[in-house]
């Protein structure tokens, strides 16, 4: 797989899901705490980008990049997904104008309660979940009652069987 179909995959389950835990990973004394984040966007350069509400702090104080995680999982789906990046947080008001998918009542709500958010993806697991056997109760007895007389190992060492 080129890393181009590998970011287009990445891209389609971020989308599928939309949410994840927001992990900073910093040893700094203030940082972003745990929290949940949906994704606004995943770009074709791999960054991720998300709002995390804005500290009480000022935002100055806080280190404007760092090592996060993102872990993606939805319940129904037969997958989860975790990212591994550097974060940075946008302040730039240029920046944060530029950044196309907001809506102008979006700008003006998030910037004053939020920040921007943006992730270079380092490092994705990709992981499938099982998937529940749909057998009913019927099935699933006589798939074991089978199995343990098709197993030898229910019989002890010393049994023998007389030859005819």
């Amino acid at each position: 797989m080129t890393s181009n179909q590998q970011l287009q995959f990445l891209q389609e389950k971020i989308k599928e899901i939309n949410s994840a835990i927001f992990f900073n990973l910093s040893d700094s004394v203030l940082k972003f705490p745990t929290t949940i984040v949906s994704t606004l966007k995943v770009d074709d350069y791999g960054y991720v980008w998300f709002f995390v509400k804005k500290p009480k702090q000022n935002i100055n104080e806080f280190e404007t990049e760092f090592p996060v995680r993102l872990d993606y999982f939805k319940k129904g789906t037969e997958y989860f997904l975790q990212i591994m990046g550097k974060a940075w947080v946008i302040t730039d008001p240029e920046e944060l104008n530029a950044f196309v998918l907001l809506t102008d009542e979006m700008k003006g709500q998030d910037v004053n309660d939020s920040v921007l958010v943006k992730v270079k993806m380092m490092k994705a697991d990709f992981q499938e979940t099982q998937s529940r056997n749909s057998n009913s109760w019927w099935a699933n007895a006589k798939y074991y009652f089978f199995t343990w007389f098709r197993n030898a190992d229910y019989r002890s060492a010393s049994t023998y069987f007389q030859t005819s």
